[in-house]
């Protein structure tokens, strides 16, 4: 039987709808879709690694619009699920439900 203290659970509660707050201000602020600009600046990388990013086969970016544009929702999820932290500590946690 799991026994879990109460001041411990609300406090992981919490932590995770502040998690969820902030993550959800993030997309309300950012463009649906980022150009290249935009993507260097949000992540503060160089020209060579968001190449390198760019040509990723499991990337999301979109070219079809003449230049290659990063949808905002889709490069979020692709952060989360390519994070060596998240990989490890989130596998069995509560707030894989919130991400």
């Amino acid at each position: 039987m799991l026994t879990i203290d109460n001041s411990q659970l609300e406090k992981t509660i919490q932590e995770a709808v502040d998690k969820a707050i902030e993550k959800h201000a993030l997309k309300e602020q950012l463009p649906p879709l980022l150009t290249r600009k935009q993507f260097m600046e949000l992540v503060d990388i160089g020209p060579t690694k968001c190449n390198e990013l760019f040509h990723r086969e499991d990337f999301p970016v979109i070219r079809e619009f003449g230049h290659p544009r990063v949808p905002t929702k889709e490069l979020l999820e692709w952060i989360t699920q390519n994070t060596e932290w998240s990989k490890s500590h989130l596998s069995s946690s509560i707030f894989k439900t919130v991400i």
